[in-house]
């Protein structure tokens, strides 16, 4: 009801504007000057002129809807709707006076004045509303003091388009935030400079930013934080040296909260800034989701993801939150691991229905109980155990949790009827050299082996590379050494490794998932991101130095270490008997032209070997058969082509 009074006033309102126009326009209108001659034909009164053009003007507001429109919210489409508004008023306001009185005692000038009038009127109440809703008169008022007027809060510099700093100017505006105040915007075009966005001046191209540094401090506005308004992989210019200098200057570095963020804050007008890890400095340019099919995909179903507690398990239950999944379930094997990520669920989306299940992969019955009660319509298997030099000490503890818990994981997934089972690989499976990347083919084989013809789930893996920030990965491993003032240790000055930030490795499996849902016939499928170019981990390791402000080799020393067993001097996406095919935006998908296919057979004597703790035949063993999926040797059952998506 409220709602109807609400949209009513708004009518009421732009009625009574254009009565008012109408009878301005008539007053202030020549004497004697009419549209047509038309003596002994009787007039209209001003009132019931005015009453028809209001009504007029009152139903062609209704037609547009324009009581579904805030005035807080008014912008250049409402303007236009408003003039379209007012001409066709006047133009059909003329036809009916026309038809009863051939418009006499109607001056002339009236219907050029009343639409100006009303456009004026409706559009310049709508524009004071949004400037009461922003605030943007406060800096006008003659109540403020000198002590009002100065700047209270610290100094905060914006990076990015002048667009996205109009936008995020108009939302600390609306909001009223105060937490700092923006002193000026340094843009990526030289041709935005000097303009002014909402009072804020853009004072530099960003790869003058050291200039534009320079002159805030000179006139005693040099900032204390500097917010990012795009992804800091998108800015190009920024060195690590500059953003170094920036961090020992006690310079905040901030970024605005990306879509996924977002999308875990329905409602809320403004999100906290936050501050950007190194990962995102050294990231290249992200990926953007499909948010449309991955919603799609997600929406309303049951979800189980394993190794939740992990970085990318971690991240892909927080973005299938995100997209309103109707349950999810968080399994893991550490205890520590599944608590801060069930405790995180429950403070971040209290609303989303969840379940934690402290379970082992490697125990096929207490995995089939767990599926079994989930019921989950999508599984993602994240659960493994990653680390090459663990994984070289231990090849049994591999080979169980990485190959037998993918099988007990696959055939689960098909026992409890899930639509789609989703396993998360590495490049390191790609001629592997080493046992974790021995394992990783062999579980890719694995999803491989489920290809069927029939109904039931849908089967695919991920092949990505490193992911910075992840548990063990390098990048904390140099931040840690770099806080201890070094050495930063690297196993060989020429070794190359492909990147990628943990939300992204998330969002490719999402991609993925969304792909493989839409694609045709039951094959299993694998998937790989576009990776770029890869990077030098001694390069890598300079620019983390210099990202915390200290010189390479002066400050702190770089120490070559050798390379460890079963490492690589580069890694490989694509193995000799593979290629790739381009299957969604900087996704490709993988043929493998491979025949062997792993069964049951394979896996028993393989597990055998492992319980049994046999390090030296269990090696053997995974190595000989890793050879035979890839083609180097001849063995197991022959298969038809198996094809992988990524």
């Amino acid at each position: 009801m409220d709602r109807v009074a609400f949209r009513a006033q708004t009518i009421v309102a732009d009625v009574v504007l254009a009565a008012l126009a109408f009878t301005l326009a008539f007053v202030v209108a020549p004497a004697g000057a009419h549209d047509f001659d038309a003596s002994g034909v009787p007039s209209l009164s001003l009132i019931q002129l005015v009453v028809l053009y209001a009504a007029l003007a009152g139903g062609f507001s209704m037609l547009f809807r324009r009581e579904l429109s805030p005035w807080r919210y008014a912008s250049i489409p409402d303007a236009l709707v408003l003039a379209r508004i007012a001409l066709l008023t006047v133009g059909v306001f003329l036809l009916w006076v026309f038809v009863l009185t051939r418009a006499e005692g109607l001056p002339r000038s009236t219907l050029f004045l009343a639409p100006t009038f009303q456009m004026v009127a409706t559009m310049g109440v709508r524009i004071l509303r949004r400037a009461l809703h922003e605030h943007a008169l406060d800096s006008f008022s003659p109540l403020k003091t000198v002590n009002d007027r100065m700047t209270q809060s610290p100094s905060l510099l914006l990076i990015g388009p002048p667009a996205l700093a109009d936008s995020y100017l108009r939302d600390i505006a609306r909001s009223h935030d105060r937490t700092y105040t923006p002193v000026g915007i340094v843009g990526a075009d030289p041709r935005d400079v000097g303009q002014q966005v909402r009072g804020v001046c853009v004072i530099e191209s960003l790869e003058n930013l050291d200039e534009a540094l320079a002159d805030l401090r000179r006139w005693n506005r040099y900032p204390r934080a500097i917010l990012f308004l795009e992804e800091p992989g998108r800015l190009k210019g920024l060195t690590a040296d500059q953003l170094g200098r920036l961090k020992n200057d006690g310079i905040r570095l901030l970024r605005l909260p990306s879509i996924v963020e977002l999308a875990q804050h329905d409602g809320v007008t403004l999100l906290p800034m936050r501050e950007i890890n190194i990962e995102e400095l050294l990231a290249r340019e992200p990926i953007e989701l499909d948010r449309v099919s991955i919603g799609n995909l997600i929406r309303g179903r049951r979800v189980l993801v394993t190794g939740a507690g992990g970085s990318i398990g971690a991240e892909l239950c927080r973005q299938v939150a995100a997209f309103h999944c109707a349950h999810l379930t968080l399994l893991d094997f550490s205890e520590t691991s599944l608590f801060e990520i069930e405790r995180e669920m429950a403070e971040t989306f209290p609303h989303t229905s969840r379940q934690a299940v402290l379970c082992d992969v490697r125990n096929s019955i207490r995995v089939n109980q767990a599926f079994a009660a989930e019921k989950p319509d999508l599984v993602f298997h994240a659960a493994a155990l990653k680390h090459v030099s663990m994984v070289e000490q231990h090849p049994c503890e591999g080979v169980l949790t990485n190959v037998i818990g993918t099988w007990n994981v696959a055939e689960a997934s098909k026992a409890c009827g899930a639509g789609q089972m989703v396993l998360i690989s590495t490049d390191k499976a790609v001629d592997p050299t080493n046992v974790m990347g021995a394992t990783k083919r062999l579980a890719e084989s694995v999803i491989q082996a489920q290809q069927s013809s029939g109904a039931g789930a849908r089967f695919s893996a991920v092949r990505f590379g490193n992911v910075l920030g992840s548990g063990g990965s390098v990048v904390p491993i140099f931040k840690s050494q770099i806080e201890r003032g070094g050495p930063v240790t690297v196993t060989h000055p020429d070794m190359e490794r492909f990147f990628m930030t943990i939300p992204e490795a998330s969002q490719l499996v999402l991609h993925a998932t969304a792909t493989c849902a839409d694609g045709q016939g039951r094959d299993a499928r694998l998937f790989l991101l576009e990776m770029g170019e890869p990077v030098r981990i001694m390069d890598l390791a300079r620019q983390m130095i210099a990202l915390s402000g200290r010189t390479p080799g002066k400050e702190i020393e770089i120490e070559i270490t050798g390379l460890r067993p079963g490492e690589k001097l580069t890694e490989a996406l694509l193995d000799e008997t593979e290629r790739s095919l381009p299957c969604a935006h900087k996704v490709l998908e993988v043929v493998s032209n491979a025949s062997m296919r792993i069964t049951a057979g394979h896996l028993a004597e393989l597990e055998t070997l492992a319980d049994r703790g046999d390090v030296d035949s269990v090696r053997r063993a995974l190595f000989e058969l890793v050879a035979e999926v890839r083609g180097q040797r001849a063995g197991g059952t022959p298969n038809l082509r198996v094809v992988a998506g990524g």
